[in-house]
């Protein structure tokens, strides 16, 4: 049997994939879920300062990355026998660097918070305690070793048992009344036990960080292949998380009430991720062997990918104020036009999505940075005209506009023009009209 609208893809294999990773999407869900409790208990003023030092502090973390995930996987596999040199220099990198942005973290919030016009409340220690739970992240080298060896359900299991046991300290801390500090704390703890639950884990299975070792060449080899991935990586945070912090300028609630909208719009975001990763290694085989096979299954790809994004982004885009009244409360008032506007940035992610992977198949890394940043700068731009005056209405305008040039960004790129054509074929459904008018008129 085969997945409709997607000819060629084995849908067993689809829901075997579907079924490895719903403790994942369990965890997704739940952490949404979550979300929505604290942003209803700490409203659009206090939620706006905890999602400005969020995004804030993600920015700088993407440093802290290193671009090295990919890497560490690759290099496991290769040298099998040089895992515990390679897990032990990654991670003295990434605690080093991490240690170093706390203080940039927090420095470069003064400055920001010393330049306001509108400085609110002090959030210095929010930031400070936002930014340890990034350095705590230096310890997902873990999850990459397992990636390596195809065994991520492990790593699943110890990240839902952390998230449940984080959730219901979020709740107790609802419960208590606790001011905004203390979710930031709390945050920062979730960092902490994922930590070590991750290394819980892999000493449970017979190894020992303590065996891990730190080498300078291998150091120094690994910041070689990874530096244009750390420019990316901020160029797609800063995509991500630009507008929160422009947004900023007009006051806590106005961030709060647009993060409030964008959460919802995002909430969904895993589910092209899900699909995407269960049917591109079958891409990747018709490209071996049937080019004509590997573009008809992109094309497919798209077209399922518009098929669920459009019926959503109609239906929330008619309905943006009553599902925000029903999950934030009406506190959040003004939030609806805002998620009917940026929800149909969902449509450019999922299409993105999908192309980024054939930027990767194809080699074109260079292209796949060189949107990322079309995009930043054009959000960043766009931001700085439209939310002076229309304020997070602007910035969800902003968000979509810029997607959509970054989805399509490849249209301007000689190599991977046919993409962007497929692509803006999908979008303007012109297959189902083909297939309506052949069935129409079966003699043509």
């Amino acid at each position: 049997m085969k997945i409709p609208f997607i000819k060629g893809f084995d849908e067993a294999a689809l829901s075997r994939y579907l079924k490895n990773t719903g403790w994942l999407m369990f965890g997704k869900i739940l952490a949404i879920v979550v979300g929505l409790l604290i942003g209803r208990y700490l409203g659009p003023s206090s939620f706006g300062d905890l999602s400005f030092a969020d995004a804030l502090t993600a920015i700088v973390a993407a440093v802290g990355t290193l671009g090295l995930d990919t890497f560490i996987i690759r290099e496991i596999i290769n040298n099998p026998s040089k895992k515990d040199e390679i897990l032990g220099t990654s991670l003295g990198l990434r605690i080093g660097v991490n240690l170093l942005l706390i203080p940039i973290s927090v420095g470069i919030y003064l400055i920001f918070h010393l330049l306001s016009d509108k400085p609110g409340n002090p959030l210095t220690w929010i930031v400070f305690l936002l930014s340890f739970a990034s350095f705590f992240k230096s310890f997902n080298i873990i999850d990459s070793y397992y990636q390596s060896q195809v065994q991520s359900k492990y790593v699943v299991h110890v990240q839902n048992i952390c998230l449940i046991f984080s959730s219901l300290l979020k709740i107790l801390l609802i419960w208590l009344k606790a001011p905004v500090i203390w979710v930031a704390a709390a945050l920062a703890f979730d960092g902490l036990i994922l930590a070590l639950g991750l290394v819980f884990l892999y000493h449970s299975h017979g190894f020992s960080i303590r065996s891990w070792t730190f080498s300078r060449s291998r150091a120094r080899s690994l910041l070689k292949q990874s530096f244009p991935l750390i420019l990316s990586g901020v160029m797609v945070l800063l995509y991500m998380k630009i507008d929160i912090l422009m947004l900023k300028k007009n006051g806590s609630t106005e961030v709060g009430i647009y993060t409030a909208a964008a959460r919802i719009s995002e909430a969904w975001y895993f589910i092209p991720s899900a699909i995407i990763t269960s049917v591109f290694p079958a891409i990747i085989n018709a490209r071996k062997t049937d080019i004509e096979r590997y573009n008809k299954r992109l094309k497919n790809l798209y077209d399922l990918l518009v098929f669920i994004s459009l019926p959503v982004a109609i239906l929330v885009g008619f309905f943006g104020n009553e599902i925000i009244h029903f999950l934030w409360d009406t506190a959040y008032e003004g939030a609806g036009p805002m998620l009917s506007i940026h929800i149909w940035s969902g449509i450019f992610v999922f299409l993105g999505s999908a192309s980024s992977q054939y930027l990767l198949a194809e080699g074109y890394t260079m292209i796949s940075f060189q949107r990322t940043a079309a995009g930043a700068i054009i959000n960043i731009l766009l931001n700085f005209w439209l939310i002076p005056l229309y304020g997070g209405i602007g910035a969800s305008i902003a968000t979509l506009i810029a997607c959509f040039v970054t989805t399509f960004w490849i249209l301007f790129i000689p190599e991977t023009r046919q993409q962007g054509l497929l692509m803006l074929k999908s979008l303007f459904m012109i297959s189902l009209f083909q297939k309506l008018f052949r069935a129409a008129n079966p003699s043509r």
